[in-house]
């Protein structure tokens, strides 16, 4: 803010917000998108994780803080237009661990956006099966897990492959305030 005259900031306001907003609305058409895709592989509930790639893209761009305000609000305007409670839980749970855990890998430096996808998909994952566990009371849920880590980790690598290359070839203009 040092040196920017009032107007430049409420301009670079704007812009953040508008972005911001731009991608909660693609995370949403996402989410609504992968409840129409007839997507078994054998793991009742798996889903690709389409939002995903939005959360990293916005990571990656500009930071945790917005990452987390778009994934938030993500899961509760998703959930009250298409889901209920509980997938409002199961999705703040898994999305939360799952863009910690991106941003620790992220912050060290010595991964690749596959490689913290990957992982991402794998934390959300577990946020849901421990979720789960909860809620059932019963912990032969956690037998589920190996098979979630797996789809978590392929669908994770196909997510990174898709951020890695928004974040290529998206202008640098269009999330940059300055």
């Amino acid at each position: 803010l040092c040196g920017m005259k009032v107007t430049e900031v409420k301009d670079n306001y704007v812009k953040r917000i508008a972005y911001l907003g731009v991608c909660i609305a693609v995370a949403m058409i996402c989410s609504y998108i992968e409840t129409l895709i007839p997507f078994f592989f054998g793991v009742p509930g798996m889903k690709l994780g389409l939002t995903n790639f939005v959360i990293l893209f916005v990571l990656y761009t500009v930071g945790m803080r917005d990452a987390v305000a778009v994934s938030v609000i993500r899961v509760f305007l998703v959930g009250v237009l298409f889901g209920n409670a509980f997938s409002i839980l199961y999705s703040l749970v898994g999305g939360m661990l799952s863009l910690l855990v991106m941003w620790m890998l992220k912050r060290l430096g010595r991964f690749k956006m596959i490689s913290v996808s990957a992982a991402g998909g794998i934390a959300h994952n577990l946020g849901q099966i421990i979720v789960a566990t909860i809620i059932v009371k019963n912990y032969n849920v956690m037998y589920y897990f190996p098979f979630l880590m797996i789809c978590g980790l392929l669908t994770g690598v196909l997510i990174g492959v898709i951020a890695q290359e928004m974040v290529i070839r998206i202008p640098e203009s269009l999330w940059k305030s300055r």
